[in-house]
């Protein structure tokens, strides 16, 4: 592919961000607002595609000060010593003109597996107001927290767990056409 096919994550306008049940009730959100990425990409050969990213963990935020630091501890992401999230794709299959399955490594908490991203909504290019040209798409996926050695939990007193072990992520990006 050439260089024209290189595309950047926009931080400003991206947003990489988990839900989690707690307590067998509700949904607990959280976001990673300091990410970068870059994507080769050419919608003639959207099987070409390639993409890296990195999420910072101490940006982690669930609106709950309190909650948010034990997440950048020990018990779970220990930001730390595991500082960042990577992805690195290995293949991508095309689903349809807008939508791509994405697989690739996923290391967390100094673990690496595989995961799908269903990717979906692939929007662009578009020329923005400033000049650029923008893709954007939204990627999800669903991981056990325990298969990346992220197993603390506690027992709640009518039974259950605390917190589900099932954690889906949603990423939201802005990329920017590199010149």
């Amino acid at each position: 592919m050439s260089e024209s096919n290189q595309w950047v994550l926009d931080a400003a306008h991206s947003n990489a961000s988990f839900t989690v049940r707690h307590m067998m009730i509700t949904n607990v959100r959280g976001e990673f607002p300091k990410l970068e990425g870059k994507v080769t990409f050419d919608p003639a050969q959207p099987e070409a595609t390639s993409i890296e990213a990195t999420v910072e963990v101490s940006s982690l935020n669930t609106r709950d000060g309190g909650r948010d630091g034990h997440l950048k501890g020990a018990d779970f992401f220990d930001a730390e010593k595991f500082p960042l999230i990577t992805f690195k794709s290995k293949s991508v299959t095309p689903k349809s003109k807008e939508d791509l399955a994405v697989t690739g490594d996923l290391t967390l908490h100094g673990v690496t597996r595989e995961v799908v991203l269903d990717v979906e909504g692939l929007s662009g290019p578009a020329a923005d107001p400033f000049g650029n040209t923008r893709m954007g798409a939204t990627a999800t996926t669903k991981i056990k927290r325990d298969d990346f050695g992220i197993v603390w939990n506690g027992t709640l007193e009518a039974g259950g767990l605390l917190i589900s072990n099932d954690v889906k992520i949603t990423i939201d990006i802005s990329l920017i056409k590199q010149k």
